[in-house]
């Protein structure tokens, strides 16, 4: 019996036959292909028609992940010119392999630099360049090409020195992010006068150090650079985060009259010295929620060993403390590792700063615990003669919280002179340290000084968290 095909049979099979991807739209294809988020695999997908050949050249965002180094100068000839209009190209090198010969990497600061240059010939409204250390003998420099239509440019370039040849501006460009490079800021924002943001990371500056002079800058983040000078122009600045590190006096000039949010954070690997405190690190914030109040943070230890007296001391404490004071704040906090230190003296000569003296509505002390404390001698630096008869003026101080107080003569004439200078006070909280116990004379010394202070609300707590008593408390 002879079997017959039917209509829809037929029609199945001849399906079955037709290559219907390829059949699409030019515009379709292109986006399957940018969906693949490769070039190289895109590129790929020419072994299965012609005519996906000549598609992945036209691709607008263009994304390299693990592609051999010596073919992707090539690989970005295959895209035609006068270009298409690029919105992004995302350059991630691989990791140099170790087997290659050392002579045949000598010529990577020339491959570089012709791999940049062929990449801003198509014009992308977003560039990324990540190259890593292990691709790189040594350190060399990279000649910066201009890049007419880019809006955004993030460069990873570890080991590079970034320069900039005469007449290269980035004349759209409003975002830069730089990572693990050394380059001369000043003149690299003198070629971008639309820039708004701008990032850094583990940046290496010249001898000058940080230069920002820019009238359109509306953020700076600096993060974990190591830098000596800075001075920062920016007239319509709003953000300011700068996470820095130094070894030596560092000179702050910032003017940023519109600034509205600032996270300032610095801390010293040779410290400015007080006596026996070495400032160990400082941290300026504005007001992050709604609620919270500026503040200003400040890390310091005691210590009277040998290494810390001859090489501590690169200027004075306050001197140091007051460069760093670009914003308003109304909190201060003190972190202080006294490491069985007299802190008093300290306190004072911080609050002695007229800065700080005029803002601190609230005084935080916290006395953190070590394992080890060293033996406070008779006449150890940390006491100065007179510091207990010193009379300071805080006249906007309204709140004070000690954390880790333990009792002794020297803490309680510490909230003697607070007490005595400060006549707006309002409020004070003492938290025990773990060793103070509500049956020590210190306790005893506390309840009695806040008699004769009727008027100021006060709390005692235990360690554990729990309230020993108070004064003019609303709960208790």
């Amino acid at each position: 019996m002879h079997r017959r095909w039917g209509p829809r049979r037929r029609s199945a099979r001849l399906l079955a036959r037709a290559d219907l991807i390829s059949e699409l739209p030019d515009d379709l294809l292109l986006l399957v292909l940018t969906r693949l988020h490769c070039a190289a695999t895109a590129a790929r997908t020419g072994i299965l028609s012609r005519r996906w050949r000549s598609l992945w050249p036209r691709l607008r965002r263009i994304v390299f992940h693990d592609v051999p180094f010596r073919s992707l100068e090539a690989v970005l000839g295959c895209f035609p010119l006068p270009p298409p209009a690029v919105s992004l190209i995302v350059i991630r090198l691989p990791k140099q392999d170790n087997r290659v010969p050392k002579e045949q990497r000598a010529d990577d600061e020339a491959r570089v630099n012709s791999l940049l240059r062929a990449a801003a010939r198509l014009e992308p409204e977003m560039f990324i360049f990540e190259l890593p250390s292990e691709l790189i003998e040594g350190s060399f420099v990279v000649d910066l090409p201009c890049f007419h239509r880019a809006t955004t440019i993030m460069l990873l370039l570890s080991s590079v020195v970034c320069s900039l040849p005469a007449g290269v501006e980035f004349p759209a460009l409003e975002t830069l992010s730089l990572s693990y490079c050394t380059a001369n800021i000043d003149r690299l924002l003198s070629c971008c006068p639309r820039l708004r943001t701008l990032y850094l990371t583990l940046v290496s500056f010249d001898k000058d150090g940080l230069t920002v002079n820019s009238a359109s800058l509306q953020e700076i983040a600096v993060v974990a650079c190591r830098v000596s000078n800075i001075n920062i122009v920016a007239p319509v600045l709003k953000q300011l985060s700068m996470t820095i590190h130094t070894s030596e006096e560092v000179s702050v000039s910032a003017l940023a009259p519109m600034v509205e949010k600032v996270s300032w954070h610095c801390s010293w690997f040779v410290a400015p010295m007080f006596g026996v405190w070495q400032l160990d690190s400082l941290e300026l914030k504005t007001a992050e929620r709604q609620g919270q109040l500026p503040s200003l943070h400040i890390h310091a230890s005691a210590y009277t060993s040998l290494f810390v007296i001859l090489h501590g001391g690169v200027g004075t404490f306050a001197q140091e403390l007051e460069k760093h004071m670009i914003a308003k704040f109304s909190v201060l906090e003190l972190h202080l590792t006294a490491n069985g230190h007299v802190f008093g003296a300290l306190v004072f000569h911080i609050l002695g700063m007229n800065l700080i003296r005029c803002a601190t509505q609230m005084l935080s002390v916290d006395l953190q615990t070590s394992e080890e404390n060293e033996e406070c001698t008779f006449d150890c630096p940390c006491e100065p003669t007179g510091w207990r008869s010193q009379m300071i003026s805080l006249t906007a101080l309204e709140e004070v919280e000690i954390n880790g107080f333990g009792g002794d003569d020297h803490e309680i004439d510490f909230l003697k002179l607070i007490f005595k200078g400060a006549p707006m006070l309002k409020k004070v909280i003492v938290k025990l340290s773990d060793g103070a116990s509500s049956s020590s004379d210190g306790c005893t010394n506390i309840y009695n000084m806040f008699k004769a202070y009727s008027s100021v609300e006060f709390y005692v707590y235990l360690s554990s968290g729990s309230m020993l008593g108070g004064q003019n408390c609303p709960s208790v």
